[in-house]
């Protein structure tokens, strides 16, 4: 097992190329899975035990979900290698999954986070930068990290971002982040990168490129300073993105390529979200709503 789940992780980073992150939930995953067949003779009643196993130590039903996916994806790999006979857990039913839908930010909520930013100092000219844009354009915050000088072209207002298994994709950004941009590059880019080079677009304090992490801790920060109870992470800003484009009159099409989904499907949750919040302002506004 061992020896096999080393091809796999080879075969999705250089076949597939998976993020380092999703890469990381697979050993995870699969780590388990070795640990629960070592010594078992492999077929559909093991993997049922092992649906029963995950069941008894009370993992959540999406954990569940995922170990299970891990599973199907590793073994469906064996199988065109080769390497076994028939995948065991082919046809091993997943659990249903709740509805759940994503968390996002009011317009005022927004507001109040960019409110919070200090633009005295290079960090906070960063950060005012990496935010307009991350809210902007609706893109990751592996994405964001990942930016380049040349792939932003400013008099287009576009920004060529590398998406996920590689694909890349052209995504827009308005005046603000526009503003905030310029405004970073002139006066606090140079400062952060001190005497190093770097093509990266946002420059962390010690002059390398930015993390994912630390952009997560930075939206995290402002989050909390501005007051705000719920979990905060980019990818709220992008949930927020997302619906404000919707709430606004945008197409689920146009939607769906800025975020660069690839099934219609995915981006249809959001729909659910500005429901949601019609539902709440019917409810809040109108004398009859109750």
């Amino acid at each position: 097992m061992p020896d096999h789940i080393n091809c796999f992780v080879g075969y999705l980073k250089n076949e597939r190329n998976y993020s380092p992150h999703t890469i990381s939930n697979y050993l995870r995953d699969l780590k388990f899975l070795d640990k629960f067949i070592l010594g078992k003779e492999l077929n559909r009643l093991t993997a049922r035990e092992y649906l029963l196993e995950l069941e008894k130590n009370k993992f959540a039903k999406r954990s569940i979900a995922r170990k299970l996916s891990a599973a199907r994806s590793f073994f469906r790999y064996l199988l065109r290698e080769k390497k076994v006979k028939a995948n065991p857990f082919e046809n091993i039913l997943t659990p249903k999954l709740p509805k759940k839908l994503p968390n996002f930010l009011y317009k005022d909520e927004v507001s109040s986070i960019f409110n919070k930013i200090n633009t005295d100092d290079p960090q906070g000219l960063r950060d005012l930068a990496i935010i307009e844009i991350i809210y902007g354009t609706g893109i990751r915050v592996v994405e964001a990290s990942g930016l380049n000088l040349n792939d932003v072209d400013y008099d287009e207002g576009e920004i060529r971002v590398m998406g996920k298994g590689s694909k890349e994709r052209i995504v827009l950004f308005g005046s603000h982040a526009k503003s905030a941009l310029v405004e970073y590059l002139k006066e606090a880019r140079g400062k952060l990168l001190s005497n190093k080079r770097s093509s990266a677009l946002f420059i962390g304090r010690k002059g390398n490129r930015l993390s994912s992490r630390h952009i997560e801790r930075r939206i995290k920060y402002y989050a909390k300073a501005a007051g705000i109870a719920k979990k905060v992470t980019p990818h709220t800003l992008r949930h927020s993105f997302a619906t404000h484009l919707l709430s606004g009159g945008a197409d689920l099409r146009t939607v769906q390529e800025l975020l660069g989904h690839v099934s219609l499907s995915t981006t249809q949750v959001y729909t659910h979200i500005t429901k949601e919040r019609l539902k709440e302002v019917y409810d809040k506004a109108h004398p009859h709503a109750r």
